[in-house]
C-alpha cells in the first residue's frame, strides 16, 4: 500500500510517500480502505517530535469503507468512519492507503455525505461534544466563549453550541475572520490580545462557560472571563506548549469555577470515553441536512500532504482541511 511516512522529526518536508506492506487485522481490530482522512493539529505536533516517538505513519481519523473485520460485525463495503485508538501514535495512522484500527473506535455511517465531506466531521465534531456537553455541561441559554473560534475545532464548537440554542461568544486574533464567525451563529466576536477579561466585562456579557484552545498561556485569563461557579475547559494549545509558571490554586483558580481539562487524542474511544456516547448519527444528519455547516475548507491530494501540513502551521486554513486517497 501506499503510505506517508514522518522520514524524521522535524519541518512538513519530513513527510515521504512510500510503499508499505499491506496491515493485516488482529481479533477485535477492522482494516479499512482509506478514502479520506482530516488534519489535526495533533498530527503536526507529532511529525515535528513535539510528544515523542510516534508511530511512522501519521494521522488520527479517517472515512472509508471495511475491507474486513475478523469479528464479522462489519460486512466488507460498510461505510465507517475511525477516530484515534492510538492511530498516528502508537500505531499507524490514517495517512495511507489501508489502515487497521480497535473496533471501539470505528462507527458504520449511513450518509450519502461524499468522502471527504465524512471525512471533516469525526475528530472535530467528537472532540468539540465532549469539550461542551461532557465537561462543560453546556444548557440552552448559557453563553459560552469560544476561544480559538475560527480553527477547525473552534468552528465545531460554534456550530455545535448555536444549534444547542446557547449563546456564543467567538475569538480570533484577525478582525478580518469575525465576519466568518458572526455567519456560524455567535453573537460576538472578541479580538484576543491575551486579556480577553477587561473585553468581557466592559462588554456586559455574563459568560457561563469558557471553551479553550489557545491554552496554558491563556489560562489565568480564561479562568477571570466566567462568572462565579461558571466552568473552564481547555482541549487545546494553539498558543503553545509552555507551562503555565508558578500556577497556585489558592491565587489562580477563582472561588467556585471549575477548571477541566479533555485530551481526546489520548483518550476518546476508550472504555471510559466511548464513541458511543458521541451522537455521530445525529451530528451527520444535521450535517447532511444542511443545518451543521461541516463542508471541509480546503481538499488536497495524497500527494499534496507537504503542502496541507503548511497551510496548517501557518493557521491559514480557516476550517477543516481534508486529503483524499485514490
Amino acid at each position: 500500500m501506499k503510505a506517508i511516512v514522518i522520514s524524521a522529526y522535524g519541518a512538513p518536508e519530513m513527510l515521504h510517500i512510500t510503499d508499505l506492506p499491506d496491515p493485516v487485522p488482529a481479533q477485535g481490530e477492522v482494516l479499512i480502505r482509506v478514502k479520506a482522512f482530516g488534519l489535526n493539529h495533533a498530527e503536526a505536533y507529532m511529525r515535528a517530535g513535539t510528544w515523542g516517538d510516534v508511530a511512522a505513519v501519521p494521522g488520527i481519523e479517517c472515512a472509508g469503507w471495511v475491507e474486513a473485520d475478523p469479528s464479522g460485525q462489519l460486512a466488507p463495503g460498510t461505510r465507517v468512519v475511525a477516530i484515534l485508538g492510538g492511530m498516528g501514535r502508537t500505531r499507524n495512522g490514517s495517512y495511507a492507503e489501508l489502515v487497521t484500527v480497535p473496533a471501539t473506535n470505528v462507527v458504520a455511517v449511513n450518509s450519502s455525505l461524499g468522502w471527504a465531506e465524512l471525512a471533516a466531521v469525526p475528530e472535530v465534531y467528537a472532540t468539540a461534544w465532549s469539550g461542551l456537553f461532557g465537561n462543560l455541561d453546556l444548557r440552552p441559554g448559557e453563553r459560552v466563549l469560544v476561544r480559538g473560534a475560527t480553527s477547525s475545532l473552534g468552528q465545531a464548537a460554534v456550530n455545535l453550541a448555536v444549534d444547542h440554542g446557547a449563546k456564543v461568544l467567538a475569538t480570533t486574533r484577525n478582525p478580518a475572520h469575525a465576519p466568518l464567525l458572526k455567519e456560524l451563529g455567535a453573537e460576538d466576536v472578541l479580538i484576543d490580545d491575551g486579556h480577553l477579561t477587561a473585553q468581557v466585562s466592559g462588554s456586559g456579557h455574563t459568560v457561563d462557560a469558557v471553551f479553550d484552545l489557545v491554552g496554558n498561556n491563556v489560562l489565568r485569563d480564561s479562568l477571570t472571563t466566567v462568572r462565579p461557579r461558571g466552568r473552564v475547559c481547555q482541549l487545546g494549545f494553539l498558543g503553545g506548549f509552555e507551562p503555565v509558571r508558578d500556577f497556585n490554586p489558592i491565587t489562580d483558580l477563582p472561588s467556585g469555577v471549575q477548571l477541566s481539562f479533555f485530551g481526546s487524542a489520548f483518550v476518546l474511544g476508550s472504555p471510559d470515553f466511548a464513541l458511543a456516547d458521541i451522537p455521530l448519527h445525529a451530528i451527520y444528519a444535521k450535517v447532511e441536512a444542511g443545518s451543521l455547516p461541516a463542508s471541509p475548507a480546503r481538499i488536497f491530494q495524497f500527494d499534496e500532504i507537504v503542502e496541507a501540513h503548511r497551510l496548517m502551521e501557518a493557521g491559514e486554513a480557516l476550517g477543516k482541511m481534508v486529503v483524499v486517497v485514490g
